[in-house]
């Protein structure tokens, strides 16, 4: 049985990514869904590309994200190595520094690989726990 690391499960956390720009917001109470229906990445372990749909879903508070810098965003992850559950923790992460919503989900939903699709649902704020 293959064991995975501390060098896997840490792969793509700490890699540089284009910054998610943001403008003023203008009303409240009003929610924001984006979609990203090609998602790339790559397995850390295996090398293989990993494929998806992220769906950001977030009340805005001052800020809104600006759309052109989240896809140069979302595109860096096309050769990163990164987990699915490293991915959507770190998207909702950047996010979350981002704009400072009031609330947010990321959603990851990814293809099925050896009969096997996931999806990996991160909210914020986060409720208890430490992030490790």
């Amino acid at each position: 049985m293959t064991e995975y690391g501390e060098k896997e499960a840490k792969a793509g956390l700490k890699e540089k990514l284009p910054a998610i720009e943001t403008f003023p917001n203008q009303y409240s109470g009003y929610e924001i869904e984006i979609e990203i229906p090609e998602f790339t990445s790559v397995c850390p372990k295996t090398g293989l590309p990993d494929f998806g749909k992220i769906t950001i879903i977030y009340t805005p508070d001052k800020k809104c994200l600006e759309l052109k810098s989240v896809k140069m965003y979302m595109l860096a992850y096309r050769n990163l190595g990164i987990f699915y559950e490293n991915a959507v923790n770190r998207i909702l992460d950047d996010v979350a520094r981002a704009c400072r919503p009031v609330k947010a989900v990321v959603i990851g939903e990814f293809n099925p690989r050896g009969g096997i699709s996931s999806v990996v649902r991160a909210v914020y704020p986060r409720s208890g726990g430490k992030k490790r």
